[in-house]
C-alpha cells in the first residue's frame, strides 16, 4: 500500500500485513492476553513472555516451520560474514533468537532498533535485549521504556523537495492518517470541516492511500496536521518529516516532555482543546504559515538529513567500540 520497492522478502506463513490477518491476529491475542492486544504495558521496562503453553509451543512451532526458508536466505546472501546486524522492531527471525546467538557467539555486534508499539505493547524479547550491544529508537518516550537505549533522529533525504515558494488561494489543510485513534483524526476531521464554514479553505483527508498519491497531494497543501492525541506515540514523525521537507507549516502537539527534549523545534503546536482557534490563527495570518515553512525546511535539514544520521549512529558505534 505504501509504494516501496521490495527488498528481500520471505513470504512466510501465519505473518502479513492484510487486513484479514491483522483482524484474526488481534481476535486470538484478546483471547490470550485477556486485555486489549493494542493497549500500552505500563511498565517502564516491558519485557515479552508467552502467556501460556498454548503461545509458547505455537512460536516453537512457528520456528521450525520457517527454519528451512530462513536458513536458505541466510546462505544465499552470506548474512552469517556481515559484522553489523540491526534488528528491527527489535526482533530475529526466530522467537528463540537462534540466529543472533549465532552472531553474537561469531563476534558480531548486534542493535536493536526500537519503532513504537515494539516497546510500549509487545516489550523485549530477553533474549535477544541481553545479547544487542546497543539500543536504538527515534521516539522520544521510548527512553524512558528502556534503561540502556540511545535516540537517533529518523534519516531522510530532506534535500529531495523544492521548498514551497507561496501560499494557495484559498488556503489547503491537509491531514493523511493510517489510525484515526492514534492520530485523533475525528477531532482533526470535525474541527476542519468548522472551518471551511467560516473561512474559505480547503481540507484534504487521505486515509490509508499509497505513499506516492499521499506525497503529491500533500506538496501542494500550506498546512500540514499531524496529530493532537500523543497516543501512538509523541509530536511527530516520518509524515511530518516529509512536509518540513517541503517547507510546508507543519502542525502538531508537543507535550511537555517534546518540548523540552526539543527546545527549539519548528512546529506549530496545537492542542486538542484550542484546535479551532490554533488553526483559525494560522489561516487569518497567513504569513506565518510561510515563516513555519522556512523555519522547517531549515531545521529538518540539520537534524533528519541521512547524512547528519549516519554520522549520529557512527558516534554511537565508536562509543560502544563498534568501530
Amino acid at each position: 500500500m505504501l509504494g516501496y520497492e521490495d527488498d528481500i522478502v520471505l513470504n512466510l506463513p501465519f505473518v502479513g500485513t492484510s487486513q484479514h490477518y491483522i483482524k484474526i491476529r488481534t481476535i486470538l491475542q484478546r483471547l490470550f492476553y485477556n486485555r486489549d492486544p493494542l493497549a500500552e504495558k505500563i511498565e517502564q521496562y516491558p519485557k515479552w513472555e508467552p502467556v501460556n503453553l498454548l503461545e509458547k509451543y505455537w512460536f516453537y512451532f512457528r520456528d521450525y516451520l520457517w527454519s528451512n526458508k530462513i536458513e536458505k536466505v541466510i546462505d544465499k546472501y552470506n548474512l552469517n560474514h556481515f559484522d553489523v546486524v540491526h534488528f528491527e522492531w527489535g526482533l530475529d527471525f526466530y522467537r528463540d533468537c537462534r540466529f543472533a546467538k549465532r552472531m553474537k557467539d561469531n563476534g558480531k555486534a548486534l542493535i536493536c532498533h526500537y519503532h513504537g508499539p515494539d516497546l510500549r505493547v509487545r516489550g523485549v524479547i530477553p533474549k535477544l535485549d541481553n545479547l544487542s550491544n546497543i539500543n536504538l529508537t527515534n521516539e522520544v518516550d521510548l527512553l524512558a521504556k528502556h534503561p540502556n537505549i540511545n535516540y537517533l533522529f529518523l534519516p531522510y533525504d530532506t534535500k529531495k523537495h523544492k521548498k514551497k515558494k507561496r501560499i494557495n488561494s484559498p488556503i489547503r489543510l491537509f491531514h493523511c492518517t493510517m489510525n484515526r485513534y492514534y492520530k485523533g483524526s475525528e477531532l482533526i476531521i470535525n474541527t476542519c470541516k468548522k472551518l471551511k464554514e467560516k473561512y474559505k479553505v480547503e481540507f484534504i483527508l487521505m486515509e490509508r492511500e499509497p505513499h506516492q498519491r499521499v506525497m503529491e497531494t500533500k506538496s501542494k497543501c500550506d498546512i500540514n496536521i499531524d496529530q493532537v492525541s500523543n497516543t501512538g506515540g509523541w509530536g511527530y514523525g516520518m509524515n511530518s518529516i516529509e512536509s518540513l521537507s517541503m517547507g510546508i507549516c507543519t502542525a502538531t502537539n508537543m507535550n511537555s516532555q517534546m518540548r523540552s527534549f526539543l527546545p527549539n523545534h519548528p512546529f506549530y503546536e496545537i492542542n486538542k482543546n484550542t484546535l479551532f482557534e490554533d488553526l483559525e490563527f494560522l489561516i487569518t495570518h497567513p504569513e506565518k504559515i510561510m515563516k513555519y515553512g522556512e523555519k522547517g525546511k531549515k531545521w529538518v535539514e540539520k537534524n533528519h538529513h541521512y547524512s547528519s544520521v549516519v554520522q549520529s549512529l557512527y558516534q554511537i558505534y565508536k562509543s560502544n567500540n563498534i568501530i
